[in-house]
This record gives structure tokens, C-alpha cells and sequence, in this order.
């Protein structure tokens, strides 16, 4: 089996465990909630299939959905960060991402964090306001969103600097 493939398996179910058993439980402030799953999105091979990678990540969002009872809105989610990805990738790091050469290792931290911190806010308004639906709680959308964001970023970035020896 390839070496990626693994990787990638073992960072899917690993994720969603963490995420499931571990994070879930974290609620700050009563509306703070750390998703880290967002990570395998983040990491996947830029250069692999795009089908694939839509599969995988409602695969992804529908496992945190079954553990959640969350009726789909993680599945969306992730799926809306998957399309609009190779957008995100470009917006972030420009001209290299066309080339497929990009390792999110080697690049600039701005960029890096610009690219994290982007599709973390785009997951996080499509799951919050699909979570409310409504708006009439557009203020409790956005408030919700923003402080989300920032601690999965803050988790994201402890984690790859944890746990990734290139990413240092």
C-alpha cells in the first residue's frame, strides 16, 4: 500500500476520532467549539484527484454528522471547502499552486496561516448558518463563526507544529 495512501487514512480516522471523543466535548464560553477535523482537508495531497477529494470529504463531514446526530451540516460544510479549495490555494499562494509543486511546509507563514485561516472561516459560516438557519441569528452566525475560527486556527497551527516535523 502507498505510503500516502495510509497517511491519509490514518489522518482521516485519527481526525475524526479526536474530533468525536475528545474535542466535542470543549465548549467555551457556551458557544466556542474547536474543529480540528478541518485539518485533513487542509493537508490533502494538492495534486490528487479532485473527484476523489469531494468523496473523501463528505465522507469526512457525514462521519462527524453520524457521531454528532448533526443531520448534514458538517457533510455540506466540508464538501462547499473541498469545491472552493483550488480558489482558496490560488488566492493564498498564487502561481506555485498552478504548478502542483506546493508542499504547505515550505511555504511563507503569512500564506500558510492566510490559506488555514480562510478555510476555516468558510467551514464555519456554512456550518453555523446551516446550524441556525435563519437570519434572524445572523448576529449569533457571525459571532459564533469568528471566535470558532480563530480557536480552530489556534488549535490547527499547535497541532501542525506539534505533530509535523517538516512544518517547523
Amino acid at each position: 500500500m502507498n505510503s500516502s495512501i495510509f497517511k491519509n487514512i490514518i489522518r482521516f480516522v485519527g481526525l475524526v476520532l479526536i474530533q468525536v471523543l475528545i474535542l466535542n466535548n470543549i465548549n467555551f464560553l457556551g458557544y466556542i467549539n474547536p474543529y480540528l477535523y478541518v485539518l485533513f482537508l487542509l493537508l490533502y495531497p494538492f495534486n490528487s484527484n479532485h473527484s476523489l477529494f469531494l468523496v473523501l470529504a463528505f465522507l469526512l463531514g457525514f462521519s462527524i454528522d453520524l457521531f454528532e446526530d448533526s443531520g448534514g451540516i458538517h457533510a455540506a460544510a466540508c464538501v462547499v471547502i473541498a469545491f472552493v479549495r483550488p480558489h482558496l490555494l490560488r488566492f493564498s499562494f498564487g502561481i506555485s499552486y498552478d504548478h502542483q509543486n506546493l508542499r504547505l511546509s515550505t511555504t511563507p507563514f503569512g500564506a500558510r496561516l492566510t490559506y488555514i485561516f480562510l478555510s476555516i472561516l468558510i467551514h464555519h459560516f456554512i456550518l453555523f448558518s446551516l446550524e441556525m438557519f435563519s437570519l434572524n441569528h445572523i448576529i449569533i452566525v457571525l459571532k459564533k463563526t469568528l471566535f470558532s475560527s480563530i480557536f480552530s486556527v489556534l488549535t490547527i497551527i499547535l497541532s501542525l507544529a506539534v505533530f509535523s516535523k517538516k512544518y517547523r
